[in-house]
Parts: structure tokens; sequence; C-alpha cells
């Protein structure tokens, strides 16, 4: 993939667009709470410092070809209002992961999560011709795994002690998938009010 496009996507409730070093300010309103990243591999960004850490790690990532980080930007207020990440490519597979993604305790189970994993599989799907798109998750995190299984991802199974997270502890990854003879069906169901084809 071609981290170096512009890649811009828009929906009925919200936008990504790619994350940029201007968005400090508004990261630094929703950005600084623990419970966001308790079970994310990224290090928590307690202060600026923190922040500006974030901000270029997600940019070196973009420039080396690693990662897309895209801001969500929640259209009802026209505040950002966290982030997500296409990564993991094999585009000569046809895949890629969706993840690093996290929003802001106000933004979170408002569908802004559901409506820009929309945006991300869509693409993905269509413009990129995936034929799989993954996701994965720490398996203490129930929260985050209920709501891949209600976007419509089947869970494949857990990779144990696969990565360090938080505090240095070694956590085991839960892995779900969609393929792409899913996505039709998906886009018609749980995605549909999202979906400009209603």
């Amino acid at each position: 993939m071609d981290c170096s496009r512009c890649i811009t996507l828009e929906n009925s409730r919200v936008r990504l667009r790619p994350l940029e070093v201007g968005d400090f300010e508004a990261l630094k309103h929703i950005i600084f709470d623990d419970e966001i990243w308790r079970y994310t591999t990224t290090p928590n960004p307690k202060d600026a410092v923190g922040l500006v850490t974030y901000l270029s790690q997600a940019l070196r990532d973009r420039a080396r070809n690693i990662r897309y980080p895209f801001a969500i930007i929640d259209l009802e207020t026209g505040r950002l209002a966290g982030s997500t990440s296409y990564g993991s490519f094999a585009i000569p597979e046809k895949r890629l992961e969706i993840g690093w993604t996290w929003v802001g305790k106000e933004f979170q189970r408002t569908g802004i999560n559901r409506a820009a994993k929309h945006l991300l599989l869509k693409y993905a799907f269509g413009e990129l011709g995936c034929e799989r798109v993954e996701l994965k998750t720490d398996a203490r995190n129930w929260q985050s795994r209920e709501a891949m299984r209600r976007m419509g991802a089947t869970e494949e199974g857990t990779l144990r002690s696969h990565m360090f997270t938080q505090g240095g502890v070694r956590r085991d990854s839960v892995y779900f998938s969609i393929l792409r003879p899913e996505w039709e069906n998906l886009r018609q169901t749980v995605f549909r009010e999202f979906d400009a084809r209603g």
C-alpha cells in the first residue's frame, strides 16, 4: 500500500483523514485517559511529551509504509474523536489489518467506531482489492471482542503469549477476520445505515 497517498473517507457519521502533526491540540482533549490504553500495545501518552511521541511514531510508521494512521472526525460535532489505522500490509496476498484503534471516552458507544470500520472495510475490499481483512485484540478486552463480533467479524483463534502490552505484560491476542464474500452481506445489514447504497 502506498502510504504517501492522502486518503480521506466519509460516510453519514464520520470522516477519516490522515492523522497529522496539527492534530496535537485536538488530541490533548481526549487522549489522556488511562482506560483507553489499558489493553493496547501502544505506550500510554500520559502527557504532552507522550502525545508528541505517539504522533511522531504514527507519522514515522506512515513514512516507512508500515501503517496508515487516520484521524476519526465526528461529523455531528466536527471534533476529532480518536484514531484508527491500516497496517500489517500483505498486498500481494490481498490482505491487511485494521487496528491501532481508540476513541475518546465521550465518543464510545455512540456508533463512531462502527462507522469508521465501515469506511475502512469498504475501501479495503473496494479500492484496495483485499480478499481478507484482519483484526486482533487483547484476549482480556471483552468489550473489543464483542464489538468485533457485532460487526460481523469471525473469531479465528488465540495466539498465546503473542506480544507485549502495557507494563511489559505479554498478552494473548485474539484474531478476527472478514472475507470478501462476507462483505456484501455485512454492508447491507450491520453497516446499512452508513452505506450510500442503503
